[in-house]
């Protein structure tokens, strides 16, 4: 399955849920219903081998260690660049791979500009271990506790820092929307930095912003699951992303990855089933962008 504009392979990134705990069984699966693609976890050293075995395309595998990369203590810091650099390297050893990670800190609390030191520090001495065996960091702009790397600010300010090749973007833009960042100009501006793709989208509630607003939580009410007060995540083609567009400009840009669906849908995590039909559903749709 590829997406209609650029031809992109399409995927999805392994979750939660009984039905995803045996890999071989789930690759199995992927490959029954013509999903070439698959987002592994912590475990690349290992499970690399076993997809590429297994006919499959890897779009990224997480880095092993996200906060330790991001705290005030050096020897923390340093054990943390040591156990990155080792999973590194016996995750690339069948071949070049994006490394996912958020760029969370160990102590969110800190003043954002001190965490962003110690990430540059950390992240600069790691880059030549990345360069070195092919690897890439695709960094998502998920806005948890603290969380850096999430703005066009914030990128544009790390790759001043940082500029090797290897630092990049795993492209989100269900993160952005729900930031009220236009997707579409920051893949404009960072394209060349994109080295991977989540298929995710979001849906804007406008009576419930009406009711809430975005500054402050609900007194009353609860948060959606995978979701705020007034937004929730979605699988591709129930928010508001421009899918079409996205592709069109990561093809003439020239870009060579995937996109994998990542499934956080209140709508479809009830079961197996549900799971299923949701990666199924968001697949099919970007098979049509």
């Amino acid at each position: 399955m590829k997406t209609r504009t650029g031809g992109f392979p399409i995927g999805f990134r392994r979750g939660g849920g009984d039905w995803q705990k045996d890999l071989a069984q789930l690759m199995e699966w992927a490959k029954a219903h013509d999903l070439g693609v698959i987002d592994l976890g912590r475990d690349g050293d290992r499970s690399v081998r076993q997809a590429v075995t297994a006919g499959l395309r890897v779009g990224s595998v997480d880095l092993l260690e996200w906060q330790g990369m991001i705290s005030p203590d050096k020897g923390k810091r340093a054990d943390a660049i040591a156990r990155n650099a080792a999973y590194i390297q016996a995750s690339t050893e069948t071949g070049p791979a994006n490394f996912f990670l958020v760029m969370l800190p160990a102590e969110p609390s800190l003043p954002r500009v001190e965490n962003f030191g110690y990430m540059v520090e950390s992240f600069g001495e790691l880059a030549p271990v990345l360069e070195r065996h092919g690897g890439r960091l695709a960094i998502e702009g998920w806005p948890g506790p603290g969380a850096l790397c999430c703005t066009p600010e914030a990128f544009r300010a790390f790759f001043r820092e940082i500029p090797s090749g290897a630092m990049g973007i795993n492209y989100d833009p269900s993160h952005l929307i729900r930031m009220g960042i236009d997707p579409i100009r920051f893949l404009r501006e960072f394209v060349g930095r994109v080295y991977h793709v989540h298929g995710k989208d979001t849906e804007l509630l406008t009576e419930e912003l009406y009711e809430y607003g975005h500054e402050q939580p609900a007194t009353f009410a609860k948060p959606i699951r995978y979701g705020g007060y007034a937004w929730r995540y979605t699988i591709p083609g129930q928010g508001c992303m421009r899918w079409g567009e996205a592709f069109r400009v990561l093809r003439e840009a020239g870009y060579s990855g995937c996109v994998s669906i990542e499934l956080e849908d209140a709508n479809f995590h009830s079961d197996a089933t549900a799971q299923q039909m949701g990666i199924l559903q968001g697949a099919g749709f970007l098979a049509g962008c």
